[in-house]
């Protein structure tokens, strides 16, 4: 079966189930709101372990041992997740959006920077391509909003939203947390289509960074890497919720 019509036959199933408000939609943003800050920060490079994330989120306890910088990181990520939730119903994502994420995410780490883009020159370790320099990112950021405007009914949801994570970090507008904003703005995407988020482990880093690199020359990949994990998190739901999963 094509992998978006398995997206699809599963979100059938799922919808049974909607609408989440209320109760069900606060245990649905509490469950990935650990996971989902735990996962893309260790894609960075952030040594909490999800445990550790889980404490100092729910509990306040800071972790002994860690760079002071590991806990801003999981506090501002979960600020800039808790803010993605309150988009659900907007079905659109602006500049605004993206520098109030970026704030949230940024501004115990570095201030000066959190909200703007850069005004430095900057590169991707390990990719040969080169992001988009500081005079032409306002320029870029434009097109990328403007392209959203024009081109989201055109794609199949899912398609979009990958489509979206790649455009957000070829452009590299801000200095750091390109990747986690990337990221966030993509799974923005996903639930505003009804869609379960993107959760992508550190086991993946390897082929994640691979995929969004070949991105450059061949998109097709990355866009089902993304339709992989959004399957995977809606099998998790229809688990949790005791959803029958056809057999295909």
């Amino acid at each position: 079966m094509d992998i978006y019509r398995l997206l699809d036959l599963y979100k059938v199933n799922i919808d049974e189930r909607r609408p989440f408000e209320g109760e069900m939609l606060k245990q649905l943003q509490a469950y990935y709101r650990i996971g989902l800050t735990w996962s893309s920060n260790a894609l960075e490079g952030n040594t909490l372990t999800e445990s550790e994330t889980k404490v100092l989120l729910e509990d306040g306890l800071t972790i002994g041992g860690k760079p002071l910088r590991y806990t801003f990181e999981a506090i501002g990520h979960a600020k800039a997740y808790d803010f993605m939730f309150t988009l659900l119903k907007k079905r659109t994502i602006t500049e605004s959006d993206v520098f109030t994420m970026h704030r949230m995410f940024y501004a115990s780490i570095e201030s000066e920077y959190a909200g703007k883009y850069r005004d430095i020159d900057a590169f991707i370790s390990g990719s040969k391509y080169p992001v988009a320099e500081p005079k032409r990112i306002q320029k870029e950021m434009d097109a990328l909003f403007q392209w959203i405007e024009a081109e989201r009914e055109k794609l199949h949801p899912v398609v979009f939203a990958a489509q979206l994570h790649k455009r957000f970090a070829f452009i590299h507008p801000f200095k750091e947390g390109n990747g986690r904003i990337a990221r966030l703005i993509m799974n923005t995407a996903l639930i505003q289509d009804g869609y379960m988020l993107a959760v992508i482990p550190p086991i993946l880093r390897h082929e994640y960074i691979q995929l969004l690199e070949k991105a450059h020359r061949d998109e097709l990949p990355f866009e089902e890497f993304i339709a992989e994990r959004v399957i995977e998190s809606e099998k998790e739901i229809m688990r949790l919720l005791h959803i029958h999963i056809p057999k295909l």
